[in-house]
């Protein structure tokens, strides 16, 4: 998915990206990194937390997020 969305974002197709993480702020990065924008340059949607497995163990369920980027119109507004 990564190498396919890298080659979309630099023909300018790219706008949204889902990616998942052991937490929101993981996920966060790892679409900006995909984006190649900064925080203030998407529109950032968690779509689930993520949820600890038995005893508090990682892995259960991962955080998703959505960060799309934000139109220069839409900065200004």
């Amino acid at each position: 998915m990564e190498n396919s969305a890298n080659n979309e974002y630099s023909q300018g197709k790219l706008k949204s990206v889902e990616t998942e993480g052991k937490t929101p702020e993981e996920a966060i990065e790892k679409a900006l990194a995909i984006l190649r924008v900064t925080r203030n340059e998407v529109r950032i949607k968690i779509l689930s937390e993520e949820e600890k497995g038995l005893f508090g163990m990682d892995g259960a369920r991962p955080a998703k997020v959505r960060a799309t980027v934000i139109k220069k119109s839409q900065k200004q507004a």
